[in-house]
């Protein structure tokens, strides 16, 4: 004989007021997180908002009180002056030709010693891979002046060349991270690439970097915000304007006599629109990446 459940049955009654009050306790709690969500949000983006409001203001407006959040009249033409009265163009592809070069040199120089530490067994490896990590609890500005030294002696001072070169010798924290996710990979891949004849340099390319997409990702946004925004390095080491970058352009508005913050908003937000749309396009790369390398052991 058959028998079928029907909702008027007393099991289904007796369910249907424990699941809707369950439902009616969750509410609340979800609207709060909601709530604080959308607080934080406006929090954050209130004064990148207020930045791009500038952008479009009057000069004469720009200062007035109370303050005014949205322009009288829309000044476009703050991007073109802006962008026109200093060499940006120039700026640009030297800010280009940097972060395209530490991409490149971080994804290379980290990618070959985090598998060394991941899958290769060597005696003093363990103590090698603290002395690593050791290094970066050493402040930059400690090593500023030796490195500045260094580069000084070699003739490269005022050229491109101590932006880029220490992007190829490797970063500590981006070693780790690779690392970290490498040894996420099975090992039993590697075995079955040795099996077949494949060398480690074979393995490294072949398995393991292309199963790695997301932590590449992760290091190759670091790097390129990184770049994108680096100030110090540019301003110790570059000396002439046609080797100057994007971030030493905006600070040379600081150095005139009536600073024209409306022209100055306008540039900035030009220069952190490649960083929001690489950010934007890569964030699920960029979480995945740092969620999983953080999660192994």
């Amino acid at each position: 004989m058959k028998v079928s459940a029907t909702t008027d049955s007393p099991v289904v009654e007796t369910l249907k007021p424990a699941q809707q009050s369950r439902r009616t306790a969750i509410k609340p709690g979800r609207i709060m997180i909601y709530v604080l969500l959308v607080l934080g949000a406006i929090v954050f983006i209130l004064p990148f908002m207020w930045m791009v409001t500038t952008s479009l203001k009057p000069s004469q407006q720009v200062f007035t009180f109370p303050p005014q959040f949205f322009p009288s009249t829309f000044q476009w033409q703050n991007y073109i002056d802006g962008w026109t009265t200093l060499p940006f163009t120039h700026f640009l592809i030297n800010t280009i030709i940097v972060t395209v070069a530490n991409v490149f040199g971080n994804l290379i120089s980290c990618a070959l010693p985090a598998y060394g530490f991941a899958r290769l067994r060597a005696r003093g490896s363990n103590v090698m891979f603290v002395l690593m990590l050791a290094t970066m609890m050493i402040p930059a500005e400690v090593t500023l002046v030796p490195t500045f030294i260094l580069f000084s002696k070699v003739g490269l001072v005022n050229t491109l060349w101590p932006l880029i070169l220490p992007a190829w010798f490797g970063y500590p924290f981006s070693i780790f991270l690779l690392r970290q996710f490498f040894m996420s990979i099975p090992n039993e891949l590697d075995d079955a690439a040795r099996i077949e004849g494949a060398s480690n340099l074979r393995i490294l390319t072949s398995i393991i970097l292309p199963l790695s997409k997301p932590a590449l990702a992760t290091v190759a946004i670091f790097a390129f915000v990184g770049n994108w925004n680096n100030l110090l390095s540019a301003l110790i080491y570059l000396r002439s304007t046609n080797q100057f970058t994007l971030a030493i352009g905006l600070n040379l508005f600081y150095g005139q006599s009536v600073t024209a913050y409306n022209q100055l908003m306008a540039v900035s937000i030009l220069t952190i629109l490649p960083i929001i749309v690489t950010f934007f396009f890569s964030q699920k790369y960029f979480i995945r990446g740092v969620v999983l390398s953080m999660g192994e052991r």
